[in-house]
């Protein structure tokens, strides 16, 4: 029997938004997903004019996701979308994502998880109740450099792990855009719909992700300062925090949005008692390792010498360079693969190939988020951050 992709419905994404095209190129490289449905934005004729670009019948391109729920909760089972994309600004996450996993329907959404630990809890109760997969678009985990490092640091290379530091450096958001009109700055800043959170829900949910994934350990607490260089804006637009490891290790995060020159710089560094590692998502194919008791090393992506789970996350020869979006498809490739598998998202650990980011991560970065906001309104000099 030919196996055929599964059926893609999404929410938000429409005409114009970078977001959505990306996601739709990344469920698509592999033919794993095919678009079937969508209520991609409330302006009723960059809706229709999506769902045309797309050539999706009329019928399936609904002006709610309350109707796409329900419409295709209504179909038979081989002809309804089989999970929802939710690719809306932050408000939306929570209200999209539970009405549609307790419709049935699988689920990946954008970062962050919701607009706070209580919206992210009950989400992650609809995704167990239903048994239906939750995942998260912390992308950079797909990268198969990423993979490489997590691999060498859990079976020991680096020794204990003494140091995390974790960079994202943006600098787009340096003049006041977001005050004049520009649709991507606009809600991105507004506490109403980014939630508390700036450039630290934003991408600094990111670089913890990736700290806390590739070093395998989890943050205890959290001495943070959120600053707003831009007047009249809203939220934060750069982060600083000091981490606190379980074992003894110790942490830097720094994520700001006011870097002016700055395009898309995510750096992860992580040291041990033997050696360290450095990645950086704008050379992805380069994986460097430095020892105590002998010379730095380079490791590349398709080269010599990667573990076999890298090397599954590889698409070309060494010397082509692989990139965000391909990094991307591996998230939307695993997810399918759960899919198909019916597995639940929290019984797929990481170094299996079916993993990707899901509810614990989505949990771990809203504490993150929470404690840092709280940490950094007060006086304390440590907050702890709720385990669960």
């Amino acid at each position: 029997m030919v196996r055929q992709p599964l059926r893609l419905g999404m929410v938000g994404g429409g005409e114009g938004a970078f977001i959505g095209a990306v996601h739709r190129i990344a469920a698509a490289i592999d033919g794993e997903w095919r678009m079937t449905a969508g209520a991609f934005s409330t302006d009723a004729g960059r809706n229709v004019r999506t769902g045309e670009a797309l050539g999706l019948d009329p019928q399936r391109v609904y002006d709610t996701f309350e109707q796409l729920v329900e419409h295709e909760r209504a179909l038979p089972p081989e002809a309804r979308v089989d999970a929802i994309a939710i690719v809306t600004p932050n408000h939306l996450h929570a209200p999209v994502a539970i009405a549609a996993l307790d419709a049935g329907f699988h689920v990946l959404c954008e970062k962050p998880m919701a607009m706070s630990v209580a919206e992210a809890e009950a989400i992650a109760r609809s995704a167990k109740a239903s048994g239906r997969l939750f995942g998260l678009a912390f992308t950079y985990a797909g990268y198969p450099l990423v993979e490489e490092a997590r691999i060498r640091v859990a079976r020991g290379d680096l020794g204990a792990i003494r140091l995390v530091q974790a960079e994202y450096l943006q600098g787009w958001l340096s003049r006041p855009i977001d005050q004049d009109g520009h649709k991507q700055a606009e809600w991105r800043t507004d506490p109403a719909r980014a939630g508390i959170g700036g450039c630290l829900g934003d991408i600094g949910t990111h670089a913890f992700q990736l700290a806390e994934h590739v070093s395998g350990l989890r943050t205890d607490a959290v001495c943070a300062e959120l600053t707003t260089h831009v007047p009249g804006r809203l939220l934060d637009d750069d982060v600083s925090a000091l981490l606190r490891f379980g074992g003894g290790a110790r942490g830097v995060l720094k994520a700001s949005q006011v870097a002016a020159g700055e395009e898309n710089g995510l750096k992860l560094r992580v040291y041990g008692e033997l050696g360290g590692l450095e990645w950086s998502q704008m050379e992805p194919n380069t994986l460097i390792l430095r020892w105590l008791d002998r010379p730095a090393e380079i490791v590349r992506t398709g080269g010599p010498g990667l573990d076999p789970h890298t090397v599954a996350l590889t698409r070309t020869p060494a010397g082509h360079p692989e990139g965000y979006l391909e990094a991307f498809a591996n998230i939307y490739r695993a997810f399918a693969a759960a899919a198909r598998h019916g597995g639940l998202a929290s019984e797929i650990a990481p170094g299996t190939q079916d993993w990707f980011p899901g509810l614990a991560d989505g949990l771990r970065t809203m504490r993150f988020v929470e404690t840092v906001a709280a940490n950094a309104a007060s006086d304390a000099k440590w907050t702890a951050i709720e385990s669960g």
